[in-house]
């Protein structure tokens, strides 16, 4: 989006508007500081001075380094004076001075006569009028305050249009990560929204820019101060600065900066260059989002009336060179992959890779009956590889025609799904064929089977629901509810509502809460995705997150696992920002050719916990119960002892056990603020469930990582 703001790209119907420099102000405008939520911050160790030409903020920023950032109060000065990095004994190193953060705001409407208003994916902003805007600051009032190993600096007035706010700088005890947030509302009603942010100076000290290549290989380039913005695309979501006393790297939320979208395409998210308008004075680099996205369906982000939207991008001071830097970078992710933890495996679902449609249109093309080269280890599974997947379930055959698809199409359809399934198979990654069928029940909804099963969707009034056909055993035909139902008995499947509560699923599970298949064993609950977004809220996907809560209170034992429902999955796309991951308690991965029974096991007893990657819960019990299981009546007391350990790369923000009493959900928060970057902790919360019916646990990071648990019910 900056591009095409910047170069004057702009879509059809966009306005661009707004000088980037800072407004002029009165040179006699009076700055006021408000220290009342200043508290000393005595195990924080962070120091805040208020000196021309305005305000230093020093902290320890890891072993034997000290961080600094001069706020420059002044009017019409750059805000920040100088970033600074110094090891013990040593004085600081200037790495960039006279700069200033730049946030561009595209500003949408959402359409609120969609039946689905506020929880829409089927929308498109970029097709109506919108505008970009530059966030200006007028230096008028200064709020500090401490939190645990936590301090922020608040600078206001900030504008971007229609709306209003400040700008937001917030440190931690032993990191050199630097939250930034221009957190801004709007009385309007009805719009969606984008942003960019980065860094941009008149007269840039630094000599070069840095990063990694959608390969993986770092890439350098020279300062050139005529070169008009262009979209860039990196892996790791990431570019640094190089300068002369190291670097300065800008990263976004690694998840919640990316709403939904149906392809994980990099559309070029990063930045760097000048202007080629008023937008934005002097030489910048930094995070974008093209408002046209994947030309699908391109909901962008909700923004509700007096909602504070947390425009975030993060900035990661280093006195190491470029490589190093980046690699600092890439651990708040884990380098994008999925940590390994004992006696758990990881397991993700819903995708329409399409794998063996594309494999029978290729050996038609080609005139052979075997594997093409370029098809004999596809990009999906060098993908799932690399994010360190164990087990992937694909959702195939999303298409119009398949439900309606007779045996002797469908048929050979499986069986070539389940023959790739098996050769992609190996001792690293277990591929499982899964259908999202959509038929029967109502809504979406995913299939899952412990083994390679044969179903024909669109059974006549004549046709026997069981035969045995040569070639392919039993084969099942499915004409309504009551047959999906006794396949997946008499196979020992599951299905859920994928997307519940949106999309296709828009008013499912809800519509059918009391239908036997529903209330079946077989039905496993439903899934999770950060969808919709809304950048003011403390945490991703609370749509589903509040479905589970209401399915635990009307006492329907269900579970909900993440999915990414997404169309392709290559390893020069952006995957790792829109994926998530579950982590099953499972002793080892079966083997493809000995079914995959544990697999459904582990989900349908809620054996697991879900996470974005970064937060980690692998310990969790409530009363000596782990997630899925039972408590007995004596345990509905109060004082009940729950245990979790955790494990975090960015520092956390807070914890809530959730419970619920069959009518009524209540959270119980546990603030975090005293955790630094990359850490362990072991939390032991004395839990009240007296008339109480189930109990989980979430956990949330200051990017809106997170992860949460499955219930433990109470008898």
């Amino acid at each position: 989006m900056i591009t095409r703001a910047l170069a004057g790209l702009a879509a059809a119907f966009s306005l661009t508007f707004a000088a980037g420099a800072q407004p002029a102000q009165p040179a006699t405008t009076r700055v006021t500081y408000d220290f009342s939520g200043w508290r000393g911050d005595p195990g924080g160790g962070a120091i805040v001075r208020q000196e021309p030409p305005g305000l230093r903020l020093t902290w320890p920023a890891g072993p034997g380094q000290t961080a600094e950032i001069v706020f420059n109060l002044e009017p019409n000065q750059p805000l920040l004076e100088k970033l600074a990095l110094a090891r013990a004994g040593q004085p600081a190193a200037t790495l960039m001075q006279r700069v200033n953060p730049v946030t561009l705001l595209t500003i949408g409407q959402r359409d609120l006569g969609n039946p689905a208003k506020w929880v829409a994916f089927f929308d498109n902003p970029p097709l109506r009028a919108y505008q970009t805007v530059a966030a200006t600051l007028k230096k008028q009032n200064v709020r500090v305050w401490s939190s645990g190993a936590r301090a922020t600096v608040r600078i206001g007035d900030v504008a971007a249009g229609t709306f209003h706010g400040a700008i937001e700088f917030t440190v931690c005890r032993n990191s050199a990560l630097v939250r930034v947030e221009t957190v801004v509302k709007t009385s309007e009603d009805g719009r969606a929204i984008l942003y960019d942010a980065g860094i941009v100076g008149v007269a840039p000290d630094w000599r070069a820019l840095a990063w990694r290549d959608v390969n993986g290989t770092l890439q350098h380039t020279k300062i050139e101060p005529a070169r008009v913005v262009a979209p860039l695309r990196v892996s790791g979501r990431a570019l640094a600065a190089v300068t002369k006393g190291g670097c300065v790297a800008v990263l976004p939320p690694p998840h919640q900066y990316f709403y939904p979208l149906d392809a994980a395409d990099n559309l070029g998210f990063a930045w760097h260059g000048t202007s080629g308008n008023a937008l934005m004075r002097g030489y910048g680099f930094g995070i974008q989002q093209p408002p046209q996205g994947d030309r699908r369906w391109v909901p962008w982000v909700n923004a509700p009336p007096d909602s504070e939207q947390r425009l975030a991008i993060f900035y990661l001071l280093s006195l190491e060179p470029a490589e190093e830097t980046l690699a600092a970078v890439a651990r708040f992710t884990r380098g994008d992959r999925y940590k390994p933890l004992p006696g758990y495996h990881t397991f993700t679902s819903h995708y329409h890779i399409e794998h063996s449609t594309e494999l029978a249109r290729a050996q038609k093309e080609q005139n052979t009956t075997g594997i093409p080269a370029e098809l004999a280890q596809p990009g999906f599974v060098r993908t799932f590889k690399a994010r360190g997947v164990d087990i992937v379930h694909l959702g195939e055959f999303h298409f119009g025609a398949t439900p309606r698809l007779p045996a002797a199409e469908r048929l050979p359809q499986l069986k070539r799904l389940h023959d790739e399934c098996a050769r992609l198979s190996d001792g690293e990654l277990l591929v499982l064929p899964g259908e999202e069928p959509n038929v029967h029940l109502g809504g979406h909804w995913m299939s899952f089977f412990p083994k390679p099963v044969y179903w024909v969707l669109n059974r006549a009034r004549d046709r026997p629901f069981e035969e045995q056909v040569p070639g392919y055993g039993t084969v099942y035909h499915v004409g309504s509810a009551d047959d999906v139902l006794r396949v997946m008995e008499k196979e020992n499947g599951l299905m859920w509502t994928a997307h519940a509560r949106i999309k296709g699923s828009r008013n499912f599970p809800d519509v059918y809460w009391e239908a036997p298949f529903f209330r079946s064993e077989r039905f496993l609950g439903a899934a999770w995705k950060a969808m919709p977004a809304d950048l003011s809220a403390p945490r991703l996907g609370s749509r589903v997150l509040d479905l589970l809560d209401d399915m635990s209170n009307a006492g329907r034992r269900k579970f909900v696992l993440a999915e990414a429902d997404l169309f392709r999955m290559e390893p020069d796309y952006e995957t790792y920002a829109h994926m998530n991951i579950n982590y099953l308690r499972l002793a080892q991965v079966p083997r493809f050719g000995d079914g995959w029974q544990p697999v459904l096991d582990a989900l349908r007893g809620g054996r697991f916990f879900a996470s974005t990657g970064e937060v980690l819960i692998p310990g969790f019990s409530v009363a000596g119960a782990e997630s899925g299981a039972v408590l007995g009546r004596e345990h509905a007391a109060a004082n009940q002892p729950l245990r979790a350990a955790l494990e975090w790369t960015f520092p956390l923000a807070f914890a809530e056990v959730i419970t619920g009493d069959g009518e009524k959900t209540y959270r119980q928060r546990i603030e975090l603020s005293d955790t630094e970057a990359f850490g362990e902790r072991q939390l032991a919360i004395p839990v009240d469930l007296t008339n109480r019916k189930w109990v989980r646990l979430e956990v949330w990071d200051v990017a809106r990582n997170g992860a949460f648990t499955q219930p433990v019910w109470v008898d």
